[in-house]
């Protein structure tokens, strides 16, 4: 099915051919044509447009779309469907979220993991469990070279002597198994000092730095067990572990928006202001009936928010000091590999997650829900079936994402939301659908700027 999605933003008028991902700027007249193309001939064209525009220009107008439809670049159909369902091929586990702590220092109030405890104990994962997930996710790799360790939690720095032994370890058997071993870790910055700023920036590929933005907006949610917020102790911290990140080493600063910062443009403009060159801001997941949660109704102001960020970031990059915001570094030319692109981030069958006490199951969001656990770090996974299922959750067999423009930037959203909202994986969780669009939208829109300015 031939897919085509227009819009308007920032006073452009844009096309995106969803299968093949051209993407085209267009003016006025062309912009209407595209209402009436596909579903009447040329003649009837120049009668519904003759009022408002000159009969050659429409004619010509419409000559130069069927010159891009001819040359591949509107109207084409999906070409991967026939392969990506005959893909019979062996999958192997090429990441791992290795939860060293089940255990926090904070109480985030959005917190999806139960305030860190993931709706069980507390408790910090031994240095034995650690060891044997990467002896396993090396065993499961296959012919995989590069792997990927994102030490996550609740706070996986209240692990510290388990995670420096977990990165030795893996390290340690690189050369051994012609592996690549790249660590990332997720964390509150709260127990940041100089032992683990240095630790950190030398064997970490990737640091996300968890903030919320402005000061009252932070403390109003990410507060300590005693329900003081954090912003003035984490905010030099911080600073100082990004400071320590030369160039080609990335980081995040992460932040979470809710339905109580909905003009989160402002938190993240306080990031930049901040100095920060990467930075992220997340809507909050959460049941409806959470006071956080987003509602359909907030959407308007939230894609107003998209929008700001969008032209800020055009202003600065104008100015020479520029940030990258995490939900627009898309790749709208087509990569990386189609099937990535299709079946998303690869939860259940290229990616799992590991608790403290070995369960496998596959992702950090799907931990606790026995429903979902796949096996052990010791004994192996034994619900191969799980693996299948997450594996054929692609956009193909998605019914609401087949004829959707989006379906090859998102692939279906995320699986944990839809499950958590619908009970099934197959069916996409509504408002993260349009959240996505709009930040496509503002994507293709910086780009087609910055295509204007040159």
């Amino acid at each position: 099915m031939a897919i085509v999605h227009k819009f308007e933003m920032n006073g452009m008028k844009m096309v995106l051919d969803a299968n093949s991902g051209a993407f085209h700027i267009v003016d006025g007249l062309t912009y209407r044509i595209l209402d009436y193309y596909k579903k009447m001939p040329v003649y009837d064209i120049v009668k519904a447009l003759s009022k408002e525009y000159d009969k050659n220009d429409i004619i010509d107008a419409c000559s130069e779309l069927k010159e891009l439809e001819n040359d591949g670049l509107l109207y084409t159909e999906d070409k991967y469907k026939d392969i990506v369902l005959k893909n019979n091929q062996q999958s192997y586990i090429k990441a791992m979220c290795l939860n060293i702590s089940h255990d926090c220092n904070l109480r985030c109030k959005y917190c999806f993991a139960s305030k860190g405890d993931y709706r069980g104990k507390r408790e910090l994962m031994p240095e034995s469990v650690g060891k044997a997930a990467i002896d396993f996710i090396i065993k499961n790799s296959g012919p995989r070279k590069n792997l990927e360790i994102d030490l996550f939690g609740g706070e996986p720095l209240m692990n510290f002597n388990v995670v420096k032994s977990v990165v030795s370890y893996g390290k340690s058997l690189e050369k051994k198994f012609n592996k690549s071993i790249r660590f990332t870790i997720t964390t509150n910055a709260t127990l940041l000092n100089d032992e683990i700023i240095d630790f950190l920036d030398k064997n970490m590929v990737n640091i996300v730095l968890s903030i919320d933005g402005r000061k009252n907006i932070n403390d109003a949610v990410r507060v300590r067990v005693d329900g003081s917020g954090t912003y003035d102790d984490i905010l030099p911290k911080i600073k100082k572990m990004v400071s320590r990140r030369s160039k080609g080493k990335q980081y995040y600063v992460r932040g979470t928006f809710t339905s109580q910062n909905l003009d989160f443009y402002n938190d993240v403009m306080e990031l930049a202001n901040s100095g920060f060159k990467e930075i992220s801001i997340e809507p909050v997941v959460l049941p409806e009936d959470d006071p956080l949660s987003l509602k359909r109704e907030n959407l308007g102001i939230i894609f107003k928010q998209y929008e700001k960020i969008a032209n800020e970031i055009l202003r600065r990059n104008k100015e020479g000091n520029g940030f990258k915001f995490y939900h627009f570094a898309i790749d709208i030319n087509g990569g990386p590999c189609i099937y990535k692109r299709v079946s998303g981030c690869g939860a259940g069958f290229e990616y799992i997650a590991v608790t403290p006490n070995g369960d496998i199951y596959p992702c950090h969001q799907f931990v606790g829900n026995e429903k979902y656990k796949m096996g052990t770090v010791f004994d192996g996974i034994k619900n191969k079936n799980i693996g299948v299922e997450f594996k054929k959750g692609h956009i193909y067999n998605k019914p609401k994402c087949m004829d959707c423009w989006a379906k090859f930037y998102c692939s279906g959203g995320c699986q944990a939301n839809n499950y958590n909202f619908n009970g099934n994986i197959l069916e996409p969780y509504a408002i993260g659908c349009e959240l996505q669009k709009k930040r496509i939208e503002c994507a293709l829109m910086i780009k087609a700027a910055q295509q204007e300015l040159v």
